[in-house]
């Protein structure tokens, strides 16, 4: 798990604007309204995401290692689209005096308004809820918790303005993507291998 000190050190290399930003926000993004109430749970998604991936290393390992090579190779991915397609996300002006507001604001002035194209909360939330849902661990409970709190963190992202709805679908591609090239494909390959062989062996006898 030290990989994510050295992924959140290179993060900040990449977090500023390129020659040309673009803007992939919709109607439906402009529509969204401002919730200062969602800082809540988008500030606590690094500390949802530790607490997942440990919870795997005790409990499903398999898991544990599948979700770190995928927040690995989906942050590097992402950074290598941040260098080529830098987009960015307009904030409003927060004004109001309250804790949720001081969370906002600090959130705003600790990430600059980039690297939005795809969305690293989005896929590492999406990515936990794919893991709880496939592992053999899964129970009620836990398949309930980590799947809610997921959803609302992507949700958070919206509601305070710092990502739109192709930030998140990007993210959850991604995430797919790289599961079916780690693990669906393997297995469909090995299926098949397993298949062949016993029709030779079929053949032979």
């Amino acid at each position: 798990m030290l990989i994510f000190p050295v992924l959140g050190a290179l993060y900040k290399l990449v977090n500023r604007p390129t020659e040309q930003v673009y803007y992939l926000g919709t109607k439906f993004d402009e529509a969204t309204p401002f919730i200062k109430y969602f800082a809540l749970p988008y500030g606590v998604w690094i500390f949802f995401i530790y607490v997942c991936i440990v919870y795997f290393f005790f409990k499903d390992r398999k898991s544990y290692y599948r979700a770190l090579l995928l927040y690995t190779v989906c942050a590097l991915s992402c950074y290598i689209i941040y260098m080529v397609f830098q987009t960015y996300v307009p904030r409003p002006i927060v004004t109001g005096n309250d804790p949720f507001s001081w969370i906002v604001k600090y959130i705003y002035n600790r990430d600059q308004p980039f690297n939005c194209f795809p969305s690293i909360h989005c896929f590492s939330s999406y990515m936990v809820m794919r893991m709880i849902l496939s592992s053999p661990a899964r129970n009620r409970v836990n398949a309930t918790l980590i799947s809610s709190m997921s959803l609302i963190i992507i949700a958070s992202t919206l509601f305070i303005k710092q990502h739109v709805v192709a930030d998140a679908i990007g993210g959850v591609i991604l995430v797919e993507f790289y599961i079916f090239i780690f693990f669906s494909l393997p297995s469909l390959y090995r299926s098949r291998s397993s298949k062949g062989s016993v029709h030779q062996r079929g053949f032979n006898a």
